[in-house]
């Protein structure tokens, strides 16, 4: 059934910045829509996006904000299609334009990996660290060829009025910083609420991208958070209480072990450091659900992206309430308690 108010639909479900080879699943990247009555707010930009929205029969001009977990690449990789393909399909949008919020400015480059013997130099020194806005900015810029055509030439809209970018605005007083203390307890915070939905976000640990923010939407008809990527975090716990799904990443460890097992050079070395560090398992994830007391979770962002369904249901009995390992374009029904209640 189809009938609920509120859907997640789960665009792409692969994480990590590749094309994952494999017979097994063909998963797009990282994105998801959260469908509230007729508009839909979206999650990441993995590749695909675009077509991902299409073939799930949502259409553009729904579309309620765009909201941004962290500026790694496979979750932004998209955001240029839709800043710049977006003019053929939001020109109703120029006296409301579509609200697309991200992390800020980073404020400092992150350490070097101590397993570095020459310290790598970093690319463009002269904004080293943009965010959200920032990025956006540069998209219009590197198209700038193209939507100079369409502007002057169609007298199209410049995504420039149909696009309303946002830095998140860390709270000040709690003792963030983007190498030291990155991940600090604090409540969650709102940073954007309209007439169908609030949105509330919370820092989790993704080393070394800062910041990194999972979300939470709730409406009247219920809530979904999103971990975006991260290890176990116990901010994750705080903003997902009670939640009625939890789409949190997983990643296979067994799979990381043989991806580097053979590898003794630096970067080899500093990579699997990396995984470990700042993604979680199937059971990890089960563990943050289970805290939580989410009602439902479901796993995305899945690495590898081609993996076969076994490898994300070991240990799913661990986890009192639904467990969900969704494919492209899945259309998980939000259900309260109280409607679960009603129902019975």
């Amino acid at each position: 059934m189809n009938d609920s108010k509120m859907k997640a639909v789960t665009l792409g479900t692969a994480g990590g910045p590749r094309w994952w080879k494999g017979d097994s699943k063909d998963r797009a990247g990282i994105s998801t829509a959260i469908v509230v009555e007729d508009r839909f707010y979206l999650v990441d930009a993995g590749h695909g996006v675009g077509r991902r929205i299409r073939q799930a029969g949502l259409e553009l001009g729904d579309l309620g904000g765009i909201f941004i977990t962290h500026l790694h690449s496979d979750h932004t990789i998209d955001l240029p299609s839709l800043v710049v393909f977006g003019m053929h399909e939001l020109q109703q949008r120029v006296d409301n334009p579509v609200p697309l919020l991200g992390p800020g400015d980073r404020g400092a480059l992150p350490p070097v990996s101590p397993r570095a013997v020459v310290p790598p130099r970093p690319v463009a020194p002269a904004n080293p660290t943009p965010g959200i806005a920032d990025m956006f900015t540069s998209i219009v810029g590197a198209f700038a060829t193209d939507l100079n055509d369409r502007v002057l030439d169609s007298l199209r809209p410049s995504p420039e009025a149909l696009f309303d970018p946002r830095d998140i605005e860390i709270p000040g007083g709690i003792g963030h910083h983007p190498n030291t203390a990155p991940t600090p307890d604090m409540e969650p915070f709102v940073i954007f609420q309209d007439d169908l939905v609030t949105v509330t976000a919370i820092l989790v640990e993704h080393p070394p991208v800062a910041p990194a923010f999972a979300f939470r939407f709730d409406s009247e008809h219920g809530s979904v958070t999103i971990s975006g990527d991260t290890c176990e975090t116990d901010n994750l716990v705080r903003l997902a209480q009670g939640t009625d799904l939890l789409l949190h990443e997983a990643i296979d460890f067994d799979w990381v072990d043989q991806m580097y097992a053979h590898r003794d050079d630096d970067e080899g070395s500093a990579s699997r450091d990396h995984h470990y560090k700042s993604h979680t398992s199937v059971n990890g994830a089960i563990r943050i659900a289970s805290a939580a007391q989410a009602r439902a979770l479901a796993l995305h962002h899945l690495v590898p992206g081609s993996a076969d369904d076994t490898v994300w249901h070991k240990g799913h009995t661990g986890f009192d309430g639904t467990f969900l390992v969704p494919e492209d374009l899945d259309t998980i029904n939000i259900t309260t308690a109280a409607q679960a209640a009603m129902r019975s």
